[in-house]
């Protein structure tokens, strides 16, 4: 039995989620693979998968046997790679993650000008509001906001973003500029759903209050309670960046700055390797400075 077409084997079928699927990934027919994978179990002496006529669920040492594949995989291919020469020339394709709107605002500009900089490389931008695992998802770099969890990943400190109250001029005026937090409470608020909707929290000389809002609107995502904001609705909480051509262009007024929260760290992050690719590095050294200005441009 070839151990390495097992293993690539194996990887296929628990990435295409079933047998005939991994059959047409692997260009061969179902009872080839169905047979190579009862053949790799027989050697291994254990069940790697519950099999019913559609789908099956991995068992605990099947998991087990799929990460290592993953893994020895991976290394297999990264050394192919400076066989190649890729950790010399930035070519290949690069896979990049960041949060929705700073993703487009802030990321994708600086995408745009590394792609002319760098003909030979292709890249893949994910936006997402969640975040994401690297490895899991096959992503080379990503773009997190806010204090970084403990974990293998190499991180470059980029800049810093605030956690911001904002409403149109218009509104305030029409009804009063709160000088408290809890001023909040007598005012339309404009919520957000991945924000604390019913609790905002704010600072004191290093104390944290909890307001319990007027919720008038609940949003599931900045731009919608920007744009309710803009449209004298009411207050909202933001993040700077998200807000920051609107209060630039004086559309919106920035509330309660003395009680804000501590600034949220930005960070690019990649996984630890002991070869870094030479696209990774290039982007690296491409988007880190240019994150940084940008980010010094915005009042935090």
């Amino acid at each position: 039995m070839d151990r390495l077409e097992a293993m690539e084997l194996f990887a296929a079928i628990g990435e295409a989620g079933s047998l005939s699927a991994a059959a047409r990934r692997l260009r061969v027919p179902l009872p080839t693979v169905s047979r190579k994978l009862a053949q790799l179990e027989r050697h291994l002496g254990v069940r790697l998968l519950t099999r019913t006529t559609r789908r099956f669920a991995l068992t605990e040492p099947g998991q087990h046997y799929l990460d290592s594949c993953r893994r020895l995989l991976a290394e297999i291919v990264e050394a192919e790679r400076v066989v190649a020469g890729e950790y010399e020339t930035p070519r290949g394709r690069l896979n990049v993650t960041a949060p929705i709107v700073f993703g487009r605002l802030h990321v994708l500009p600086i995408v745009m000008d590394f792609l002319k900089a760098y003909p030979e490389v292709d890249l893949r931008l994910s936006l997402a509001d969640r975040i994401v695992d690297l490895a899991e998802e096959n992503l080379d770099v990503g773009l997190r906001i806010g204090a970084l969890a403990d974990s293998a990943l190499i991180a470059a400190r980029v800049g810093a973003v605030r956690l911001i109250t904002v409403a149109a001029p218009d509104y305030l005026k029409q009804n009063f500029l709160p000088r408290q937090p809890a001023d909040l409470t007598r005012l339309h608020c404009i919520a957000s759903t991945n924000l604390a909707p019913e609790h905002w929290h704010f600072h004191d000389r290093d104390q944290e209050i909890a307001i319990a809002v007027k919720a008038r609107l609940i949003v599931t995502t900045a731009e919608a309670a920007i744009d309710a904001a803009l449209a004298g609705l009411g207050v909202t909480r933001v993040l700077s960046y998200q807000a920051a051509e609107a209060i630039r262009a004086k559309k919106l007024q920035r509330i309660l700055r003395s009680f804000e929260p501590p600034e949220l760290p930005v960070h690019l992050v990649h996984s630890e390797a002991r070869l870094v690719p030479r696209k990774l590095r290039a982007f690296l050294d491409f988007a880190a400075p240019r994150l940084r200005k940008r980010l010094a441009t915005l009042a935090v």
